[in-house]
């Protein structure tokens, strides 16, 4: 049954530059959750919001372009998260943009933890670093990370014929957690609209 309100899912590139390895990779994952389920998708290049987000310590201080992107989060219905790899962990722009969400607007959203890096020697960055900040929200982190190198991507789209199936099966095993959030945003959405 198809539910009559899609899914809202954001992807959060923490990429610097465009184009952005990790903003091709929350894209490519965005389009296989939206192969499976009806949503509406939604990117935010953190690298664009750089000069807004620089020197500032509260969000009261923020502009009104930030302050939409993170009320995009906090009312998403479902994350995806990519991050390139600096100095073993995510970018310090990616942090700085968490810090000013909500900590009580994330528990129980599904969140898809993915990471690029320039060799395999990060890849379990996405276990010791992303999973954790996600866990301090109490998101529900799902659970495949998909990580990927400099040379699984031919210009903006992936060549990996592995990583390639590892974004599927992430997907895939993503796609029960994901079938309750349409199921309980459907619930909700109808509460509602009776009342």
């Amino acid at each position: 049954m198809t539910p009559p309100f899609p899914l809202r899912v954001v992807a959060v590139s923490g990429g610097l530059q465009r184009p952005s390895r990790a903003a091709t990779l929350a894209e490519h994952l965005s389009d296989l959750i939206a192969a499976k389920i009806p949503c509406q998708r939604h990117l935010i290049e953190l690298g664009q919001l750089a000069p807004l987000l620089a020197g500032t310590v509260r969000r009261s201080q923020l502009p009104d372009t930030v302050e939409r992107e993170l009320a995009a989060v906090e009312q998403a219905d479902v994350l995806v998260v990519a991050t390139p790899v600096y100095r073993g962990s995510y970018t310090g722009l990616f942090k700085h943009f968490f810090d000013f969400i909500d900590q009580d607007a994330l528990v129980d959203m599904p969140v898809l933890l993915a990471a690029t890096g320039g060799s395999e020697r990060h890849a379990l960055m996405i276990d010791h670093q992303l999973r954790p900040l996600f866990s301090f929200f109490q998101a529900r982190t799902l659970p495949l990370g998909v990580y990927a190198t400099d040379r699984d991507f031919a210009g903006d789209s992936l060549r990996n014929d592995d990583l390639i199936q590892r974004a599927r099966l992430a997907v895939e095993r993503a796609l029960p957690v994901l079938d309750l959030t349409c199921h309980a945003r459907t619930r909700a959405t109808g509460n509602v609209a009776a009342a």
